[in-house]
Protein backbone atom coordinates (compact mmCIF):
# COMPACT_ATOMS: atom_id res chain seq x y z
CA UNK A 1 0.00 0.00 0.00
CA UNK A 2 1.34 3.40 -0.95
CA UNK A 3 0.74 6.39 1.26
CA UNK A 4 0.69 9.80 -0.37
CA UNK A 5 1.16 12.81 1.84
CA UNK A 6 0.02 16.21 0.73
CA UNK A 7 1.70 19.24 2.18
CA UNK A 8 -0.54 22.30 2.29
CA UNK A 9 0.71 25.13 0.12
CA UNK A 10 1.44 28.30 2.00
CA UNK A 11 -0.11 31.22 0.22
CA UNK A 12 2.21 34.15 0.10
CA UNK A 13 0.64 37.31 1.43
CA UNK A 14 0.61 40.19 -1.04
CA UNK A 15 3.07 43.03 -0.55
CA UNK A 16 1.14 46.27 -1.06
CA UNK A 17 2.69 49.73 -1.37
CA UNK A 18 0.27 52.60 -0.87
CA UNK A 19 1.72 55.94 -1.96
CA UNK A 20 -0.22 58.76 -0.34
CA UNK A 21 -1.50 59.41 3.16
CA UNK A 22 -4.42 61.70 2.40
CA UNK A 23 -8.03 60.93 3.33
CA UNK A 24 -8.44 58.12 0.80
CA UNK A 25 -5.00 56.66 1.59
CA UNK A 26 -5.85 56.61 5.28
CA UNK A 27 -9.18 54.88 4.66
CA UNK A 28 -7.57 52.35 2.30
CA UNK A 29 -4.70 51.51 4.65
CA UNK A 30 -7.11 51.02 7.56
CA UNK A 31 -9.09 48.57 5.43
CA UNK A 32 -6.05 46.75 3.99
CA UNK A 33 -4.61 46.31 7.48
CA UNK A 34 -7.51 43.96 8.28
CA UNK A 35 -6.60 41.66 5.37
CA UNK A 36 -3.87 39.01 5.10
CA UNK A 37 -1.29 41.23 3.40
CA UNK A 38 1.79 43.33 4.15
CA UNK A 39 1.17 47.05 3.73
CA UNK A 40 3.87 49.66 3.24
CA UNK A 41 2.46 53.18 3.50
CA UNK A 42 4.58 55.88 1.90
CA UNK A 43 4.28 59.67 1.96
CA UNK A 44 6.83 62.46 1.96
CA UNK A 45 4.84 64.85 4.16
CA UNK A 46 5.51 65.05 7.87
CA UNK A 47 2.59 64.60 10.22
CA UNK A 48 0.45 62.53 7.84
CA UNK A 49 0.75 59.27 9.76
CA UNK A 50 -1.35 60.07 12.81
CA UNK A 51 -3.40 56.87 13.07
CA UNK A 52 -1.32 53.92 11.85
CA UNK A 53 -3.02 50.53 12.09
CA UNK A 54 -1.06 47.65 13.63
CA UNK A 55 1.11 45.74 11.17
CA UNK A 56 1.45 48.59 8.68
CA UNK A 57 4.98 49.71 7.80
CA UNK A 58 5.22 53.49 7.53
CA UNK A 59 7.80 55.26 5.42
CA UNK A 60 7.98 59.05 5.63
CA UNK A 61 10.43 59.35 2.73
CA UNK A 62 12.10 62.44 1.31
CA UNK A 63 11.90 60.70 -2.06
CA UNK A 64 9.06 58.16 -2.34
CA UNK A 65 10.54 56.95 -5.64
CA UNK A 66 13.16 55.05 -3.63
CA UNK A 67 10.38 52.94 -2.15
CA UNK A 68 9.32 51.73 -5.60
CA UNK A 69 12.65 49.94 -5.91
CA UNK A 70 12.54 48.70 -2.31
CA UNK A 71 9.42 46.59 -2.91
CA UNK A 72 9.81 42.93 -3.91
CA UNK A 73 8.86 41.59 -7.32
CA UNK A 74 5.16 40.80 -7.62
CA UNK A 75 4.13 43.69 -5.36
CA UNK A 76 0.90 45.64 -5.59
CA UNK A 77 1.36 49.39 -6.16
CA UNK A 78 -1.33 51.96 -5.42
CA UNK A 79 -0.59 55.58 -6.29
CA UNK A 80 -2.77 58.23 -4.65
CA UNK A 81 -0.56 61.11 -3.59
CA UNK A 82 -1.56 64.74 -3.15
CA UNK A 83 0.49 65.85 -6.14
CA UNK A 84 -0.16 64.93 -9.82
CA UNK A 85 3.50 65.44 -10.88
CA UNK A 86 4.57 63.06 -8.08
CA UNK A 87 1.95 60.54 -9.24
CA UNK A 88 3.39 60.73 -12.76
CA UNK A 89 6.95 60.18 -11.48
CA UNK A 90 5.80 57.17 -9.45
CA UNK A 91 3.95 55.75 -12.46
CA UNK A 92 7.08 55.98 -14.61
CA UNK A 93 9.19 54.28 -11.91
CA UNK A 94 6.66 51.47 -11.44
CA UNK A 95 6.23 50.93 -15.18
CA UNK A 96 10.02 50.83 -15.55
CA UNK A 97 10.12 47.96 -13.03
CA UNK A 98 7.45 46.01 -14.89
CA UNK A 99 7.39 43.15 -12.35
CA UNK A 100 4.31 44.14 -10.36
CA UNK A 101 1.19 42.07 -9.79
CA UNK A 102 -1.07 45.12 -9.65
CA UNK A 103 -0.52 48.78 -10.42
CA UNK A 104 -3.28 51.33 -9.93
CA UNK A 105 -3.55 55.11 -9.88
CA UNK A 106 -6.38 57.09 -8.35
CA UNK A 107 -8.00 59.48 -10.77
CA UNK A 108 -10.40 59.95 -13.61
CA UNK A 109 -10.39 58.79 -17.22
CA UNK A 110 -9.11 62.28 -18.08
CA UNK A 111 -6.15 61.87 -15.72
CA UNK A 112 -5.42 58.52 -17.33
CA UNK A 113 -5.39 60.11 -20.81
CA UNK A 114 -3.01 62.87 -19.65
CA UNK A 115 -0.72 60.35 -17.99
CA UNK A 116 -0.73 58.03 -21.00
CA UNK A 117 0.22 60.92 -23.27
CA UNK A 118 3.07 61.98 -20.99
CA UNK A 119 4.29 58.44 -20.35
CA UNK A 120 4.25 57.62 -24.07
CA UNK A 121 6.42 60.72 -24.49
CA UNK A 122 8.87 59.12 -22.04
CA UNK A 123 9.07 56.02 -24.23
CA UNK A 124 6.56 53.69 -22.56
CA UNK A 125 4.65 51.46 -24.96
CA UNK A 126 0.89 51.06 -25.29
CA UNK A 127 1.29 47.52 -24.00
CA UNK A 128 3.04 48.77 -20.85
CA UNK A 129 0.36 51.41 -20.30
CA UNK A 130 -2.44 48.84 -20.46
CA UNK A 131 -1.06 47.33 -17.22
CA UNK A 132 -1.75 50.61 -15.38
CA UNK A 133 -5.19 50.63 -13.77
CA UNK A 134 -6.72 54.12 -13.73
CA UNK A 135 -9.25 54.87 -12.47
CA UNK A 136 -8.85 52.28 -9.73
CA UNK A 137 -11.52 50.40 -7.86
CA UNK A 138 -14.52 48.34 -8.86
CA UNK A 139 -16.39 50.43 -11.43
CA UNK A 140 -19.83 49.64 -9.99
CA UNK A 141 -18.92 51.42 -6.74
CA UNK A 142 -19.48 55.05 -7.66
CA UNK A 143 -19.21 56.74 -4.25
CA UNK A 144 -16.91 59.70 -3.67
CA UNK A 145 -16.40 59.35 0.08
CA UNK A 146 -12.91 58.17 1.13
CA UNK A 147 -14.36 55.02 2.71
CA UNK A 148 -16.37 54.20 -0.44
CA UNK A 149 -13.32 54.64 -2.66
CA UNK A 150 -11.23 52.55 -0.25
CA UNK A 151 -13.77 49.71 -0.33
CA UNK A 152 -13.84 49.76 -4.15
CA UNK A 153 -10.02 49.69 -4.36
CA UNK A 154 -9.61 47.02 -1.69
CA UNK A 155 -12.22 44.84 -3.42
CA UNK A 156 -10.33 45.16 -6.71
CA UNK A 157 -7.08 44.16 -5.00
CA UNK A 158 -8.76 41.19 -3.33
CA UNK A 159 -10.12 40.07 -6.71
CA UNK A 160 -6.64 40.28 -8.27
CA UNK A 161 -5.09 38.44 -5.34
CA UNK A 162 -7.71 35.68 -5.35
CA UNK A 163 -7.39 35.25 -9.11
CA UNK A 164 -3.62 34.84 -8.81
CA UNK A 165 -3.78 32.34 -5.94
CA UNK A 166 -6.70 30.24 -7.23
CA UNK A 167 -5.80 26.61 -7.84
CA UNK A 168 -5.50 25.49 -11.43
CA UNK A 169 -8.59 23.73 -12.85
CA UNK A 170 -8.12 20.18 -13.99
Amino acid sequence: MTTILFEPLMQQQPQIAVFGAGHVGQALVRLLSTLPCHVSWIDEREGQFTDVPPGVTVCQADDPLDQVQAMPAGSYFIVMTHHHPRDLQLCAAILRRGDYRYFGVIGSATKRQRFEYRLEGQGFSRQQLTTMRCPIGLPDVKGKLPAEIAVAVAAEIIAVYQRSSAPESV
